[in-house]
């Protein structure tokens, strides 16, 4: 046996057993990366790889998550394994959203949290969303508002309202992102909050609630009570 096919066996061998703790439930994160790493790229040793993104990402849904320049800023990581990544991010966002498009988004708000981290983490400019609900709380449509600048994203409280209209909206949810850093609900962000809430009450539609996605964190303006005038 060649020097080379020796190097291949040994790392048959390896793969091998990474997918048997796969399959019997026993592998880390990191391996979860390295085991996707080997379906990505079949004819290298993928381990040294595995481990400088896992240092620099820190899990795998922040790695998933993050734009395709990031990614394929790597050394080893090209076009197709980026895209391979970014595949596998698009099913994570799809199988949350098939959760809200069935069921009311308060029978599972850490979908819905999920959600939001996979529509907005890793973005590098302020985007706003638009959930809007049925009368059971189940998702009609998502709507990307605008998309604007690092801090700051642009919202049109005529338009909004037109479109809950448009498609028989109950109630609706605002979503948006800090790119820049680990920041709560800004007074710009309360102050156009009730702006909207006011707006839509009129119409006897309910803001449900406004999510920020602000690194990985999820803040609520329905659980820090910023919305108790329309719990009442």
């Amino acid at each position: 046996m060649t020097k080379a096919e020796d190097l291949q066996s040994l790392q048959n061998g390896h793969r091998a057993r990474l997918r048997k703790k796969f399959l019997d439930g026993q592998l880390t994160e990191y391996e979860i990366l390295e085991s996707l790493l080997t379906y990505a790229i079949p004819r290298r040793d993928v381990r040294a790889l595995s481990r400088r993104l896992y240092k620099k990402y820190g899990t795998i849904p922040n790695l998933l998550s993050a734009p395709m320049e990031s990614l394929t800023d790597n050394e080893g990581i090209k076009e197709n394994t980026a895209t391979f990544f970014k595949l596998l991010h698009k099913l994570m966002e799809l199988e949350y959203k098939s959760a809200l498009d069935t069921s009311p988004i308060f029978h599972n708000y850490e979908k819905l949290e999920n959600y939001c981290r996979t529509l907005l983490v890793g973005k590098s400019v302020e985007e706003f969303h638009v959930l809007y609900l049925d009368s059971q709380y189940k998702l009609i449509k998502d709507e990307l508002h605008s998309s604007g600048t690092i801090d700051w994203a642009a919202v049109y409280i005529r338009e909004i309202v037109k479109k809950a209209l448009d498609v028989n909206a109950h109630s609706i949810v605002m979503l948006h992102n800090h790119p820049s850093g680990y920041t709560s609900f800004s007074t710009e962000d309360i102050m156009i909050t009730q702006e909207l809430e006011t707006a839509l009450e009129k119409l006897k539609i309910s803001l449900y609630d406004h999510l920020l996605v602000s690194g990985d964190i999820i803040y609520s303006a329905r659980n820090m009570h910023l919305l108790d005038k329309s719990l009442k």
